[in-house]
């Protein structure tokens, strides 16, 4: 056994506590700026992100999850799942922020996040999960499309995004 190989049973998943937005904003600033191309603007749009989730945060509608090295804390990935405030209706959340850093891609780590944010809306009572990402993430729409959402809409991305792909809305009725 490669002793560089990490193993799923050494990771753990746990909400999040003060520093963890800074972390999520800086993993996604380099990882895509890096793969894609972003600049300081995609930075920006996840900072928003972040701030909203701190700023509107109730723990009954909302979550954000951080993966990590059981016994080191090494940032591994993170998801959030918020209430939708743009939509009329208090039962529709949005899936938010998905990564998964390189070295823990392939062990379902990503999957068990979105399962996880999948459960954490049902019992929140939600009734839908929408999210916004890019065709060029064929990993993630593998994994949404797997977990059963289907892409509802295709249009012109997000300003902030200037990697390659077309943006896509991604529905799941639950």
């Amino acid at each position: 056994m490669d002793p560089n190989k990490l193993q799923f049973d050494s990771v753990r998943i746990r909400t999040h506590r003060p520093g963890d937005m800074g972390m999520v904003i800086y993993r996604h600033a380099l990882l895509y700026a890096t793969d894609y191309g972003c600049d300081e603007r995609f930075e920006a749009l996840v900072a928003r992100v972040t701030a909203d989730f701190i700023d509107h945060y109730d723990e009954t509608k909302d979550r954000c999850w951080i993966a990590e090295v059981s016994d080191t804390g090494e940032f591994l990935g993170s998801i959030m799942l918020v209430e939708d405030r743009s939509s009329t209706s208090t039962k529709t959340a949005k899936l938010r922020l998905l990564l998964v850093e390189d070295r823990a891609r392939g062990m379902g780590l990503g999957k068990k996040l979105v399962k996880q944010s999948i459960e954490f809306a049902k019992k929140s009572g939600y009734e839908r999960i929408e999210l916004w990402t890019q065709s060029v993430l064929t990993g993630a729409r593998r994994l949404y499309e797997a977990e059963g959402f289907q892409l509802v809409r295709v249009g012109d991305g997000h300003e902030s995004w200037k990697g390659p792909g077309t943006a896509e809305i991604w529905e799941l009725k639950l």
